[in-house]
Formats: C-alpha cells, structure tokens, sequence
C-alpha cells in the first residue's frame, strides 16, 4: 500500500496556512496508542530515511502517566536504558495538514540494532500475527469505526468535560443525537476541517454519522486488505480529530466513557480474510457459514483473555453496562447489534464479522492482534459458536465479560492465547504495568464514594 498524499488547499483550512516553518515528525506507537517520537525540521528526513534516528527502547514501555517502570520491568535505567533504531514506513508518509505547509508525518517501528523488531512494538507485534495469515497464503481484510466525543475546550478549568455550545440549551444537551442531522449542521466547520485533514492524508474516510451522546460521532474507515494500514489509519484519524478540534476552540476524545449519563464510544472492527486469488474465504455461498461460525467461535473463546486489550483502562469498563450497546456477554448473531460478534453478511464478497467489545480508547494495533489471533484459532479448528441470538431470543447461561479492571488483568497475564499472539515478554510488561494502574485506582477515593457514603457511615 502507497499513501497518496494530497496538498490542502487554503479554503480547506480554517484560517488559511499555518505560521512557521514546515517541519518533519517520526512516530512511533507507545503501548497505550498514543505517539512518540521526534520533530526535526524540514530538509533532515534524510537522517529517517538512512536509519540514523535513536529513540530509547524504554519509549514503548512507558504507562498512561509516562513512567517507565523500571522497578518493574527492568527495562530502562537497570539495564543503561539503551537506544533502539527507529525505522520508518515509506507507506505511512503522510502531511500534517494542521502544521506549517510542507510538514510531513511517517509511522516508524522500533527495532534492535540486529534489525529485529523490540518485543515492545505495537506495530511489530501486529505485523507478526499478518505474517502467521501470509504463512498460510491469506490476507486479512479489516476495517474500523470509531466513536469519539467533541466537546467544549473549558475541561481544564472545569474539571469536567461539556458538550459544545451549539449543542445546548442554557448548559444543558439537546438530547439523543443518533443520526440527527441538526448536530451534524451544528458542528459542520469542525467535520469540514477533520475531512480535509483526512483528505490530505488520503484516509479512506467514509461515511460520517451523529451517535447517541451530545457531541458523539463516528467515522467509518473503509476496508483495506492490509491490517498494519488499516490500523495506521485508524491512528491518524483519532490525530486529525484532536488537530480539528484544537483548530476550532475545542477538544476531541477516544476516552471510551467520558460522561457517565451518555453512551460510551466504541471502536468497532470488521473482518475478512482472502486466499491469493483475492477470494473471501468465510463467503457462505449460500450455503451454512460453517467457517464463519467456526471463526466466531475463536474470537468468543478468547474474548476473556483479550478483554483487556479491548478495554485497557479503569474508565473502560464503565461501557459494559447491561441494555446499552456495549456488549457484556459472550455471545454472537447474525446482524444483532447487541452481541459481542456480529455478523453483517455471510455471502458473497462481503461476508465478515464485526468485533463490537473494544473501547474507541484501545491500541488499534493490539486491538487488531487480538482480533485476527482469535480468528486463527477458528480458521485452524471446527469450532462451535454456541447458540445465536435472535432478536426475540438470547441463549440462557452464557459467559459474561467481567466489568472489573484487575480481573481483566489477571486473565490477561495467565492466558496461553495472549502469551501466543503477543509473546510471553509483551504479556508480562503489559500484564504488570496495567496492573500497577488497576491497583492504583482501586486505591484512589474518588468523589462518588465522597457524595455516598461519607454522610451517612
């Protein structure tokens, strides 16, 4: 895959060209998605290109508050906290439409100086499972939709975050947006600049839509028969949407539970998989979707283990909320928004299943690692999903997801399938760093058990 890239024109840009001079950024992906790296100015990319730029290797280790744990992973400062290459993929070059004209953006993948990818990269980790497929001449097919939240830019000082002034009403939401195309009107300058952004980036953004919460929107992805791009993209456009809403006075965020009375925001996959005669593989033809079941099976037997990939932080477990469309069971349908697994199509070229567990706040590379680890083990066995459920039926005694953090955690760090498609290394540093997170919110009173409980006990 080649990224076309496209020149924004003034007119697509709020206030015409940004000040300064154009600049020159190597990413790379930190374990909680957010991006790292270095800014050189124009005309240095030469240095990227020849593999001349160091980051340390402890970069990708770093938790949600950026500390290296190095009392717990002995990653960093224990062993001389040494340098790791940084080496760029051509295909992720991409403008910053947001930044001086000129100024470019590349993903890179962290490697070892015998050019080995770290154990520690995002990136690297869902390239080996895409070559687990290629070893057995498939190509994944995949695609995303995220939900996020845009809101007003006063949290800072509020300490709190509120829907965007022409989504209220003195203070207060409008209501349930889903759909409405007056809330799509109301913030159509934000929307413009984040599709130009998008465009210029080559994206392949599709349809735009108003979800449920004041100020909620999903933007859907289209397929591409390239998994590390699919997530590159997904990476991108929660970027674009965080440089539109600065753009505009506002903030954007993939926080999957942000307001605890409105929807939470999800980050839905689908997925396919071709042979090298780019035919769909899980296409029914008409017939029972035995193959379709059986990789159903796969995502549903390891759901458990991966749940906290899906859900990788204490505010993610507040979406799991029983009649919302988050799924808390273990469970699977044929065009059931409410299961864990559902599946849109079971013929022809478009037969897939959408994964609808993960948070808009998970890592899309190890989101997309779980997902097509799963499906292996479906491709690779006859497995059987269980009962469907049907719009007026849902199986009795099926498993249910756990809503708690450390519990997530504990499965995570005892998982032979986690330890299989991440390595055993990555399943520790990312077991024990969010278990460290996971017991410090547990010990942290926060101001519902303040308005609770401390008048009355």
């Amino acid at each position: 895959m080649s990224r076309r890239i496209f020149k924004v024109m003034a007119s697509d840009r709020m206030d015409g060209k940004a000040g300064g001079d154009p600049r020159f950024e190597i990413l790379i992906v930190g374990m909680n998605g957010e991006l790292r790296g270095k800014q050189l100015p124009s005309g240095a990319e030469g240095k990227v290109w020849a593999g001349e730029i160091r980051l340390p290797t402890s970069t990708q280790s770093l938790d949600i508050w950026g500390d290296d744990n190095d009392d717990i992973t002995g990653l960093s400062l224990t062993i001389g906290d040494p340098d790791g290459m940084v080496v760029a993929d051509r295909r992720s070059l991409a403008p910053m439409p947001w930044a001086p004209e000129g100024s470019m953006q590349v993903l890179a993948t962290m490697c070892e100086f015998d050019g080995s990818p770290s154990f520690m990269d995002p990136r690297a980790i869902l390239a080996s499972v895409v070559e687990r497929y290629r070893n057995r001449g498939l190509t994944p097919v995949v695609a995303t939709e995220l939900e996020f939240y845009v809101m007003s830019a006063d949290w800072r000082d509020t300490g709190r975050p509120s829907p965007p002034e022409s989504l209220t009403y003195r203070g207060e939401p409008n209501g349930f947006q889903l759909y409405d195309m007056s809330a799509v009107d109301a913030l159509e300058d934000y929307l413009q600049t984040l599709k130009a952004y998008a465009k210029a980036q080559a994206l392949p953004a599709d349809a735009t839509t108003a979800e449920f919460g004041p100020g909620q929107f999903e933007i859907n992805l289209m397929h591409r028969a390239d998994a590390l791009a699919a997530a590159d993209d997904c990476l991108y456009l929660k970027r674009i949407a965080e440089q539109a809403a600065r753009r505009h006075g506002l903030k954007s965020t993939c926080m999957a539970k942000p307001y605890s009375e409105h929807a939470g925001s999800g980050l839905h996959v689908h997925a396919s998989v071709i042979d090298s005669q780019g035919r769909n593989i899980l296409d029914a033809k008409g017939g029972e979707p035995k193959l379709l079941k059986s990789v159903t099976a796969g995502l549903l037997d390891s759901m458990r283990a991966a749940q906290l990939i899906f859900a990788p932080f204490a505010n993610s477990y507040r979406r799991f909320q029983p009649g919302s469309f988050a799924p808390v069971d273990l469970t699977w349908g044929s065009g059931h928004r409410g299961t864990a697994v559902r599946i849109p199509d079971k013929d022809g070229p478009a037969a897939r299943i959408e994964h609808r567990v993960a948070g808009a706040d998970a890592n899309p590379y190890l989101l997309l690692a779980a997902i097509l680890g799963g499906m292996l083990n479906g491709l690779d066995r006859e497995l059987d999903p269980g009962e469907e459920t049907m719009p007026s039926y849902a199986p009795a005694n099926t498993t249910r997801l756990t809503h708690d953090f450390l519990s997530a955690v504990e499965t995570f760090r005892t998982s032979p399938f986690i330890a299989d498609i991440f390595g055993a290394r990555y399943q520790a540093l990312y077991g024990d760093t969010k278990r460290k997170e996971a017991l410090a919110h547990l010990s942290t009173v926060s101001d519902f058990d303040y308005r609770t409980y401390l008048a009355r006990l």
